[in-house]
Parts: structure tokens; sequence; C-alpha cells
């Protein structure tokens, strides 16, 4: 997650997703995608990566949601994008960040009044969000998976089968995966709508659904330690009938892009030299999940 995600949607709100255990301590640190990527309203990209520096603090917008962007059981900031920011922002001369938690669903708006500087939460690049931020290029792309009961019995690999088999469908709050189910054919108010991937892999061990749908990631990740549920081999979901792949990104205001740039340059250093996969792997990232896309071609849809 989703996001995450998560993941997903084109719409603003929570893909991945819920706020995780550890949130409520740092509460008090802040509130609470187009055809083409947006340009700067201003010449000069904007000055927000000089202030960081002469401030030496960036504040990371993040939703709470593992392996993205969380606060752990000590109280830390980790996850794949601040981690990833961690580095990123030493080189451009930013020592410090500074976490902002939110809902995913706030991110965006969080971040264009103002509440903090970036978003740090593995979030997809989709042409809606493209209309509201400039997006990074990604740092990871992602597949579908299903968390299913152990041997998956009723045959469920896609989302085309789910509706084949009338099977029982839960996803998450704001999740891609609501809208590419429904573009396979499935009834959107027939799907369970829970927090996050532990209430899905709840849902099917108890048996209130067969299937689960969220990122291959947070499936695979969630069902380590379950006895009676699996996750499913990652598939990639069909958007207008062609098989489609998501791409997580930070995102900054859509006036900043010289820091957008700025950002872009030391991570294209950074996985061009391995260095970006080093970062990731630790938090359930494979190499299937390191990506060449870009934030370009995602915004287009």
């Amino acid at each position: 997650m989703a996001a995450p995600r998560t993941h997903h949607t084109g719409k603003p709100v929570s893909t991945r997703r819920s706020l995780l255990a550890g949130l409520a301590a740092f509460g008090a640190l802040g509130a609470v995608g187009c055809s083409r990527v947006a340009e700067a309203s201003s010449s000069s990209g904007g000055d927000l990566l000089g202030r960081l520096r002469a401030q030496g603090v960036v504040r990371l917008g993040i939703a709470g949601e593992i392996p993205f962007g969380y606060i752990d059981k000590d109280g830390k900031l980790t996850g794949e994008a601040p981690e990833l920011a961690k580095v990123v922002f030493r080189r451009l001369g930013v020592d410090r960040v500074q976490p902002v938690p939110t809902e995913f669903g706030s991110l965006i708006p969080g971040l264009n009044s103002q509440q903090f500087d970036v978003v740090s939460a593995g979030m997809y690049v989709t042409p809606d969000r493209c209309q509201q931020v400039v997006f990074a290029d990604p740092d990871y792309q992602m597949l579908d998976s299903f968390i299913v009961r152990k041997g998956n019995p009723k045959g469920l690999h896609d989302y085309r089968d789910v509706v084949e088999k009338k099977a029982k469908l839960a996803t998450g709050t704001g999740y891609a995966e609501i809208q590419y189910a429904v573009e396979a054919g499935y009834k959107e108010s027939d799907l369970l709508i829970v927090p996050d991937q532990v209430a899905g892999l709840n849902a099917v061990e108890a048996g209130r659904v067969d299937v689960f749908a969220g990122t291959a990631l947070t499936t695979r990740a969630v069902v380590e330690k379950s006895r009676t549920a699996e996750s499913t081999k990652p598939f990639a979901p069909l958007v207008k009938g062609k098989p489609h792949v998501d791409g997580g990104a930070f995102a900054f205001r859509r006036t900043e892009t010289a820091l957008r740039d700025a950002f872009n340059g030391e991570l294209k250093k950074m996985r061009a030299s391995g260095e970006l996969f080093r970062v990731l792997r630790p938090f359930g990232f494979t190499r299937a999940e390191m990506t060449d896309l870009t934030a370009k071609e995602l915004c287009r849809g």
C-alpha cells in the first residue's frame, strides 16, 4: 500500500490506507495521477529547496502504512519512502527529516496547504493526481496480488476469475484495486471495503470473503505468519483492456519543479548504482519492483 497505494486510484483518497500502530504518538507533529506532467507556475520552478537548505529540515507527509512510511514501535520514522528521503535530501543539503502523519486521503490537500513539504508515502502516480501535484519518477513499480485461503480453492488469479466465479471480494479504503475490480465487471456495491491488508487477511481467514485484493508487496508480507491464508502470484490488472503496472513516487507542490528535478537527479544516480534497491530491499521490495517507469508516462494514463 496499496500503497499505497498504494498504493492507488486516480481519486485523491486513501489507497494505502489506514493509520497503523505508533502513529498516534506523533500526532502533534502535523495536522491531523493528466495528459502531461504539470508545469510550475513560476519560471524559476520554485524556491523551496533553498529554504529547506537554510532551515536544515524537510517535513515529510506520511500515512502510517507499512512498509511505505510509518512510525515504528520505538517511535522512529521509517519505511521505504522516508529512508529514501533521508538519503536524497541529505545529498541535496538538507540534513533532517520531520514526519507529519496524516490520513492517506489528506496527503495531497495537506501538501498543497503547506502542512508539509513533500509526500513521502509511496503514493501511486495517477492521471488525476498529476493534475494536483508534480511527481518525481517512481522509485518502485507494483503489481496486484490476492489473499486467498490456503490452496486457493476457488482458483482466483485475477479480477476476471473473481467475476466469473462469483467470489466475494474485499479490498481497502480508496485502494486502486476497487477500480480494477469494477473494470473487470465486479459490482462496486458488492465489494467489502476494509481499512487495510490486515483487516483483509482477517476477513479471508474468517470466511467472510473469498479473496482480498491488494499490492503484491503488502499481501505477501501480511500472510507470512498465517496458517490458513496465502498470497497469489502477482499479476497486472487490466486498465482499458491492457495490463497496467503502477508506480509509487514522491509528490511535490506544482510550483516546486526545481525541487522535484533535483530529487530526480539524485534518484537517477541511486538507481544506476544499485543503491536504490539496497535502500528499499529491507522493506520487502525485490528486484522485480525496481523500475524505469517515468512520472510522465504514468501521468498520461
